[in-house]
């Protein structure tokens, strides 16, 4: 289990002299994996834990906080994603006003070499810190000399056949609806993780309840609906198919994931659920009245039922 460090002040010893890759990690997607590698083997050489540093909230809050929402993960879903990669640290850094003004010297003394006591940086290649982005993996570098860590700087990393690993590229795949390309880019489906909330109930009036999960500050990936897979609090996995959007029908103000969980009948109000978006069945459409509309939500749990079978 990935032990969760919120901050960068006032640690204890024992949560100091990690060998750390340094970077937004949003997606934790093949091409982090790689820097992350690289920290693992300076881990394992040093003798020291291995540690991701990331930050929350992601700087493009800070900067663009009229920006569309665009995140990929949760911290939660960022640290449950990083223990396969045999990390026992997640430093969760507060990106704030203080951090935003912060130089590229002062990150790399206060925050990593004072306050996180690191022993090792792995960063990519185009990884830049400090204000105005000033600093980049060669001004790391001549720090980490003054300061008694080594940098290590992983190239761009896409797979054999030329598919970019990248959070941008993983974003652009999910606003097509290519879900089979966003997992191949993150090494998993896409998933949305969130409480469980009341909705109008529309769908219990002709036998199709479901779980309504708010968006957030998720990205919006195409509208429409989706074969699903649900991961519950207690560990049990259930097929789905969801509808993620408006609802041009009830024309609804702010996107929800609607999740009709198969062959299941259970309350999970107030619960928080993962859902993986494993296929895109169609886009969102506009129906006559209710009795259509159930037609053609048990044809999209038929096309989900033959996808994930």
């Amino acid at each position: 289990m990935v032990e969760v460090i919120r901050g960068w002040r006032g640690l204890a010893e024992a949560q100091k002299g990690a060998a750390v890759a340094v970077g937004a990690f949003d997606g934790v997607h093949r091409g982090h994996q790689a820097v992350i590698a690289s920290a693992r083997e300076a881990a394992r050489r040093l003798g020291a834990p291995l540690g991701v540093i990331s930050f929350d909230p992601h700087p493009r809050r800070l900067f663009q906080p009229e920006a569309a929402p665009f995140r990929l993960m949760t911290p939660d879903q960022m640290a449950r994603a990083l223990a396969p990669l045999g990390v026992d640290r997640l430093y969760l850094i507060p990106f704030d006003r203080e951090m935003a003004a912060m130089s590229d010297e002062e990150f790399a003394r206060r925050v990593l070499s004072e306050g996180l006591g690191i022993a090792h940086a792995a960063v990519g290649f185009d990884f830049t810190f400090g204000k105005g982005r000033s600093g980049s993996p060669e001004a790391l570098r001549a720090y980490g000399e003054t300061l008694g860590f080594t940098v290590s700087v992983t190239d761009r990393v896409d797979d054999a056949s030329g598919l970019k690993l990248s959070s941008s590229a993983v974003r652009e795949a999910l606003k097509a609806g290519d879900m089979d390309r966003a997992a191949a880019i993150l090494g998993r489906p896409f998933a949305i993780q969130g409480e469980v909330i009341h909705g109008d109930k529309r769908g219990r009036t002709i036998g199709v309840p479901t779980a309504n999960i708010a968006m957030g500050d998720y990205m919006r990936p195409a509208y429409g609906v989706y074969a699903t897979r649900t991961r519950l609090p207690d560990g049990r996995v259930i097929k789905g198919v969801a509808n993620l959007g408006v609802r041009p029908m009830f024309e609804i103000e702010e996107p929800l994931l609607e999740v009709w969980l198969l062959d299941f009948d259970e309350s999970l109000y107030g619960q928080t659920l993962e859902t993986e978006l494993v296929a895109f069945l169609r886009g969102e459409m506009k129906f006559d009245g209710l009795d259509a509309l159930k037609v053609q939500i048990e044809a999209d749990a038929a096309a989900a039922r033959a996808v994930l079978s």
